[in-house]
């Protein structure tokens, strides 16, 4: 190999001889592999410059990856991945939402920030994604507002000279799932400077909870001109999905008060419990009534222009309609310690929600590149202007526990209990929001022999207009990093980095308004490279700490509102290599969290590890075979604090949740012929039952039961 450039991409490597890729590349060379996807200017860090030399924590996950692990979400794609959690609250239909570092994040799509708010968006599907990019920890220098945790940065699927052919793909799985998704590429000038592309996925299917479906209509076609320095993208994405909300808000007293796999420290919680409990498909909403349908409109502008050899003009732009029709019943949260399910099964009372809610968007992110050396200092330094203007609506009614004769052991569906529209509207409240912010950065990376330094500074300003009240807020972020290059390929590296998030609203103490959430993180970590060999692994300790959140219970008369700290501490491992015909990986992270109140972090396990093998026969009389197996293990994470105690009222302490963690196997047999792929995936190959969290305030979240899927795809 040491006369050949291995691209590990999948855990974090980027190309470091600039080989191009494809989405149907094939090899042509024994010694070359290829796993589809790069870093970008239109990635997450916003850089060619290879993850090896950049001092920050990034995981990329290439669409190769999703088709081995079987992903068939983008919280799926993420279980291989150190310091995320993707399932956060166990299976679901209405979004993604994982934890990076114990934290929120926002999600992007091409490095601009794709969802606001809740609900009122449609979910990215991941056939329609090349890769999935995980930047861990603050990035508020190149991204403005957001978390401490980092960013979920997704890549689309778009028209280039490196992805012409197509394929048309056939899924078949568990729970009624049928999908036909293509992807094709053209040449439209015939020299390559004007491509097509058209990806597109229909799919009609159930899932793991009766009544609920995933059903989806997408489109996604763009156009690339490409001249010896210019780049221009136009795409447009159509997503409407049709479906109901899998998060059934199931009561701990007919699921955890009844599970091996979940402590309550109050005994009174469960103490008038029903003796049986109920699985993971149990639907206590009304088909009659319930639904989640969303639909999405964007359109995208990608802009690179070489001015001379050491300038360069960048930009990407996006213009997005979103609406979604969300309508839910469910158990009603009851408070004074009555329980939510009687002995029998009755439900005591239940509530319904109807919130239709939109909203739009209009994006833009231009800057410059400057390549130039002064003296032994070579720089790449990227400055840019980031505009952002955002509208949110939203009709909300919420009718809190109704009389019902709803029965969880023997349910009835026949919507006899449906309030009237004249109720509904009686109860209904439009809120809004306006967004708008302006932020100007200036990156540098610095390269000093075998030094790699960098050092960012943003300046935001933004306002938010709620329909009665305008808030502005001004912010400066900075981040600093340093790695060093050793000739073994061992790469030691430091950084810091900050973020900020608005919060809306008035100090109750100070009269003044509320001043953004704070954080900053220190990082020290390792990179490693085997010299002429396929192998990478990438190691990082982290200490982040989240300022101005609300008090503490320990602190009833602090001179503000915004006195709380949060902290998280951790270290998060991932390697891979490639191995002769085997594809071998693994991750491993531990974080020790503290909320204000001195709590961990609910709903996060300390402990996560996972493990994936893969062997690609590519010779001899096996040749085709694909297999491959996986391991993912998550620890158990907790709930504790006074939102049960206050509407439980069992005890005079707080009560503590404890949710067991879960050994989940994956499994995938393949076999490629010239032109036909196909392979049968497993996911929860052993069916293990498990919750994602239980909560305080008295639900649980079953965990993705297991799924088969098996597909076919012809290539031409």
């Amino acid at each position: 190999m040491n006369s050949k450039c291995a691209v590990l991409l999948g855990t974090a490597l980027a190309t470091t001889c600039g080989l191009p890729t494809s989405a149907f590349a094939q090899d042509t060379d024994e010694d070359v592999i290829v796993v589809t996807g790069q870093v970008s200017t239109f990635g997450a860090v916003k850089s060619e410059i290879p993850i090896l030399e950049t001092a920050r924590s990034v995981s990329v996950i290439t669409d190769e990856d999703f088709i081995d692990i079987g992903a068939l979400t983008l919280d799926d794609t993420l279980g291989y991945t150190a310091g995320v959690v993707g399932d956060t609250f166990g299976f679901s239909t209405r979004g993604d939402f994982p934890r990076v570092r114990g934290l929120d994040v926002p999600e992007y799509l091409d490095n601009v920030q794709v969802l606001f708010g809740f609900y009122n968006n449609a979910r990215s599907d991941v056939y329609t994604l090349e890769q999935v990019e995980v930047l861990k920890g603050p990035a508020s220098v190149l991204y403005g507002s957001g978390s401490p945790g980092g960013i979920l940065n997704t890549v689309s699927k778009r028209a280039s000279k490196e992805a012409l052919g197509g394929e048309v793909v056939f899924d078949i799985g568990t729970n009624d799932r049928y999908q036909l998704a293509g992807d094709y590429g053209v040449d439209l000038s015939g020299d390559g400077s004007i491509t097509g592309r058209l990806v597109g996925v229909y799919r009609d299917g159930g899932t793991q909870v009766d009544f609920v479906n995933d059903d989806a209509i997408i489109f996604a076609p763009s156009v690339t001109f490409e001249s010896e320095r210019s780049r221009i993208t136009a795409l447009v994405n159509y997503t409407n999905r049709e479906s109901d909300t899998a998060h059934q808000f199931l009561p701990l007293s007919v699921t955890g008060c009844q599970s091996g796999d979940v402590s309550i420290s109050e005994t009174n919680v469960c103490a008038n419990a029903p003796t049986d409990s109920v699985g993971e498909s149990l639907y206590v909403g009304d088909p009659n009534f319930n639904t989640y349908d969303t639909e999405s409109v964007s359109a995208t502008l990608f802009v690179e222009h070489k001015i001379n050899e050491s300038l360069t003009f960048e930009a990407t732009a996006r213009a997005r309609d979103n609406s979604a029709d969300y309508k839910q019943t469910w158990v009603a949260f009851l408070g004074a310690g009555n329980p939510r399910v009687l002995s029998n099964g009755d439900a005591a009372a239940r509530s319904w929600y109807d919130a239709p809610a939109s909203s739009t968007q209009f994006a833009i992110d231009t800057r410059m590149r400057a390549k130039f050396e002064t003296g032994a200092l070579q720089h790449e330094v990227l400055g840019g202007i980031n505009r952002q203007d955002v509208s949110t609506d939203q009709a909300a009614s919420y009718l809190y526990a109704l009389p019902t004769t709803f029965n969880l052991f023997n349910p009835v569906y026949d919507g006899s209990e449906i309030p009237t529209d004249t109720i509904f509207d009686a109860a209904r409240g439009a809120t809004s929001s306006d967004i708008e912010f302006t932020g100007f950065y200036l990156n540098d990376y610095i390269s000093v022999g075998d030094l790699e330094l960098t050092a960012g500074i943003r300046f935001d300003d933004l306002k938010n207009n709620d329909g009665t009240t305008t808030q502005n807020d001004n912010a400066v972020s900075l981040s600093f990093g340093a790695l060093y290059k050793t000739k073994f390929g061992l790469n030691p590296y430091v950084n810091y980095a900050e973020s900020f998030e608005p919060v809306i609203g008035n100090d109750g103490v100070t009269g003044d308004a509320l001043e953004p959430q704070e954080g900053e993180q220190f990082e020290v970590g390792l990179k490693y490279k085997a010299p002429d060999l396929p192998i990478y692994f990438t190691a990082a300790y982290f200490d982040i700490e989240q300022s101005n959140l609300a008090n503490p219970a320990g602190l009833p008369n602090a001179a503000s509102q915004q006195e709380g700290v949060s902290n998280v501490q951790g270290f998060e491992f991932e390697g891979r290599a490639f191995l002769g015909d085997f594809d071998v990986r693994g991750s491993f992270s531990t974080l020790d969290t503290e909320d204000p109140n001195g709590l961990k972090f609910s709903s996060i396990p300390e402990t996560q590890a996972a493990a994936w093998v893969g062997w690609n026969a590519s010779s001899g009389a096996l040749k085709g075979i694909r297999l491959g197996a996986g391991v993912r293990y998550f620890g158990g994470n907790e709930s504790e604090g006074e939102a049960f105690l206050a509407a439980n009222s069992f005890a005079p302490t707080p009560i503590l949740v404890e949710t067991n963690g879960a050994t989940l196997v994956d499994g995938l047999i393949g076999y490629d012929f010239e032109k036909i792929s196909l392979t049968l995936n497993a996911r929860n190959l052993l069916n293990e039952n498990y919750f994602g969290t239980c909560l305080t305030r008295g639900d649980c979240f079953p965990g993705e039961s297991r799924s088969v899927v098996a597909r076919a795809a012809y290539r031409f």
